[in-house]
């Protein structure tokens, strides 16, 4: 039995559970945008708050320990210190979007994309990126 136990287990054991949300908090702050399925999407939600708002309060040195064992990536922790402290200042909570996409082709099961808030859109990162390439040249054959 669960009781006073509040923490989902995603269908896997304790130790996996938090292995994959380990890994899906690294990749959220590292990309910005991830899809997976809906109830991982809102297990993590919470998590992704908790560390934006630690790399808001604390101390540098403290915040790096205290999300050191909720990330597995040292990258992500320099980009919660970094960029997402100064994109979130006047933001107290709710750094995410939970955006349903529609369901697996496999198993049927509801997907979603999990996004931050103010993250730049990938059509925008897109253009900007097929604006710099230079055009191909053409050679006339004679």
């Amino acid at each position: 039995m669960r009781h006073r136990n509040h923490s989902k287990r995603l269908g896997k054991k304790a130790d996996q559970s938090r292995s994959i949300l380990r890994n899906l908090a690294t990749s959220i702050i590292l990309y910005e945008r991830v899809r997976t399925t809906k109830k991982r999407a809102q297990v993590i939600r919470g998590l992704i708050d908790q560390i934006i708002t630690i790399g808001k309060k604390e101390r540098i040195d403290l915040a790096i320990r205290r999300m050191q064992p909720l990330l597995s990536d040292k990258n992500a922790s320099r980009k919660v210190l970094e960029v997402l402290k100064q994109r979130y200042a006047n933001r107290t909570s709710g750094f995410t979007r939970i955006v349903p996409v529609g369901a697996r082709h496999g198993d049927g099961a509801s997907l979603a994309d999990i996004i931050l808030i103010d993250a730049a859109e990938p059509s925008v990162v897109a253009a900007e990126a097929s604006k710099e390439k230079p055009a191909k040249k053409t050679i006339k054959k004679s």
